[in-house]
């Protein structure tokens, strides 16, 4: 990967900036993957101190990703939002700079071209929307395509949602939809070409109709996780799960095919919650698994029978240190 600022990357010739929300507070950790006690946190010294505190706890965030791609201007997921009604006292009625961050990185608003959104959760669809000035929630993206899984939207419209959740698409997913601006695409493996060299992957689990955003430049390649991966720990325990996990088994095995995927390609991997650095390259952690590390020429996109042993265990290294 070509050099670039600490929250940027090339991926040939596509530039990928990390647009930062919110740092989220120690308790999220626990509370978003129970299984992570501080001990077993302990046990992996890669993660400190740039994912886990001296303490054990998790270090995660919220942030976007802006890419340049083909002269077009795309933004992966859209962040918690200012000024949003939410359960979760992290997330409840934000004011940060984030479309200031936005803006200055080279992205105003009105110029992005598409909103690729990995999955309908609070915390990837809050800027889709922001207040007018009568009340009224209307797209932020006023000029871009906001593109999700079919099967992503056909699962939260068939299901009973609770007020919470109700309240999250009422403000941020169905105004987008009202002004004609919500594009639904068939996910499919081994991968739907958004636009060249951007692909959207499944990868169920967390969610029904979760995608994963796989980008080819020049020989090299990258993959945006979405929350098929929370927090660098998993690599090392890939079975475990988040508490807001839909379905955990699957969820396993799309992480499972994941991080084979990206030990065996050299792909960078980029977390959807990752605190900075944010950006890794990925290794199996056992006797002579990097042997064939960085011998592919990209992530080959789908969920395949037989991806590693399931018992692997990997670590992140960041690009820059090797």
């Amino acid at each position: 990967m070509s050099p670039r600022p600490a929250n940027s990357w090339n991926v040939g010739d596509i530039v990928v900036h990390r647009i930062d929300e919110v740092a989220l507070p120690p308790e999220t950790g626990a509370w978003l993957l129970p299984g992570a006690t501080p001990d077993l946190v302990s046990e992996v010294p890669w993660l400190a101190p740039a994912f886990a505190r001296p303490d054990g706890t998790l270090r995660a965030a919220v942030h976007t990703f802006a890419l340049e791609i083909d002269g077009l201007r795309v933004l992966v997921d859209t962040g918690i939002g200012n000024g949003k009604t939410r359960a979760n006292p992290a997330w409840h009625q934000l004011d940060t700079p984030y479309l200031d961050r936005l803006t200055a990185a080279g992205f105003p608003p009105e110029r992005i071209d598409y909103v690729l959104l990995t999955h309908l959760h609070a915390d990837h669809v809050g800027w889709n929307t922001r207040l007018a000035p009568d009340g009224t929630w209307q797209p932020t993206f006023a000029n871009a395509r906001y593109l999700t899984s079919r099967a992503e939207y056909a699962y939260w419209s068939g299901v009973e949602m609770e007020e919470s959740r109700r309240q999250m698409f009422r403000d941020s997913v169905e105004p987008v939809r009202e002004h004609g601006l919500l594009d639904l695409i068939d996910v499919t493996a081994p991968g739907t070409e958004i636009l060249p060299g951007l692909s959207l992957v499944p990868a169920p689990g967390h969610t029904p109709g979760q995608s994963a955003v796989v980008l080819h430049g020049q020989g090299e390649s990258a993959i945006i996780t979405g929350d098929c991966v929370h927090h660098p720990v998993q690599l090392a325990h890939p079975q475990l799960c988040s508490s807001v996990d839909i379905d955990p088994e699957e969820a396993v095995r799309t992480r499972r095919w994941l991080f084979d995927e990206v030990a065996r390609s050299g792909a960078l991997m980029l977390g959807s919650h990752f605190a900075a650095p944010t950006g890794g390259l990925v290794r199996r952690d056992t006797t002579g698994a990097e042997s064939g590390a960085g011998a592919g020429h990209g992530v080959e996109a789908g969920v395949r029978e037989g991806s590693g042993t399931g018992e692997e265990r990997y670590r992140l290294v960041i690009a820059d240190d090797e």
